[in-house]
């Protein structure tokens, strides 16, 4: 059984949503403004699980972030016990791609009223609202940017953005449009998400794999830490800096992302070669 009354207390979220439009748009936001994206128990040695106990063990009751398999697991979890309709959906990462790139990305399709909806508390790079699934519709996020959605012959719908490189993890960044993902409305049945899901946690090339990757969305704006590269930006209020110490890393990790690792912890993610 899924815990809806803890999960709300975590994302500090005061009554269920209603199943509508304006609940997904609130569940979502909640969520991605209490929930940091992290990929750290990676570079830990520790396995990533996506099975629903596990992620809720992790996300809510240890209080600590992950990154899309276990965002979005957690996340259609809730969108179910609040009464929606929702299944998974798999994507490919466009920021920064030379080439076309795997499937590492979930993202959740809802339907509601009859209408599909893209929602996705789960991507890492910028923060993107729900969103209706129709061609060429375009809406505004909260730190400002724009995001549209569009039907291609090649890779089926992308999702574009046009906003502040600041409000990134400083990926795909540009001006004008950049594509973010592509995904297609094909079935993601377990066993998908299971094998994109070790891959992106595992594979040498995986950027998850190679670099300390954490972020949040904040209220206007957002947050990312990079390895040592930290970014803010909250409306015009912008700042950044280079990490080097592992005492101020482990201090912006707990008061910026609310993530608590321990001083050992911290020493093991600092000291990986070239991070």
């Amino acid at each position: 059984m899924f815990d809806l009354s803890g999960y709300l207390a975590r994302i500090a979220l005061p009554v269920t949503p209603a199943a509508d439009a304006d609940g997904l748009f609130d569940l979502q936001r909640a969520h991605r403004l209490a929930i940091p994206f992290e990929n750290l128990d990676i570079l830990l040695g520790r396995p990533i699980a996506i099975d629903s106990a596990g992620v809720f063990a992790k996300l809510v009751t240890a209080t600590r972030g992950g990154y899309c398999f276990e965002h979005n697991r957690l996340f259609l979890d809730a969108l179910a016990a609040c009464g929606f309709e929702a299944r998974p959906l798999l994507a490919r990462v466009w920021l920064g791609a030379t080439s076309v790139p795997p499937l590492t990305h979930t993202l959740s399709l809802v339907t509601i009223d009859g209408q599909a909806w893209i929602a996705d508390p789960g991507f890492g790079g910028s923060y993107a609202p729900p969103m209706p699934l129709v061609d060429g519709i375009e809406v505004d996020g909260p730190d400002g940017a724009r995001f549209r959605l569009s039907q291609t012959l090649e890779h089926g719908w992308m999702l574009s953005r046009d906003g502040h490189p600041a409000t990134t993890d400083g990926r795909g960044t540009g001006e004008g449009w950049q594509p973010q993902y592509s995904f297609t409305l094909d079935w993601a049945w377990d066993v998908d998400l299971v094998m994109s899901n070790h891959w992106v946690s595992t594979a040498p090339t995986s950027r998850f794999c190679q670099h300390r990757i954490v972020s949040i969305v904040l209220p206007t704006g957002f947050a990312s830490l990079t390895d040592g590269e930290y970014r803010r930006r909250a409306g015009e209020d912008e700042a950044s800096m280079t990490i080097t110490d592992p005492r101020v890393y482990r201090m912006r990790l707990s008061l910026m992302f609310g993530i608590s690792l321990s001083v050992e912890e911290v020493a093991t993610l600092t000291a990986i070669p070239g991070r």
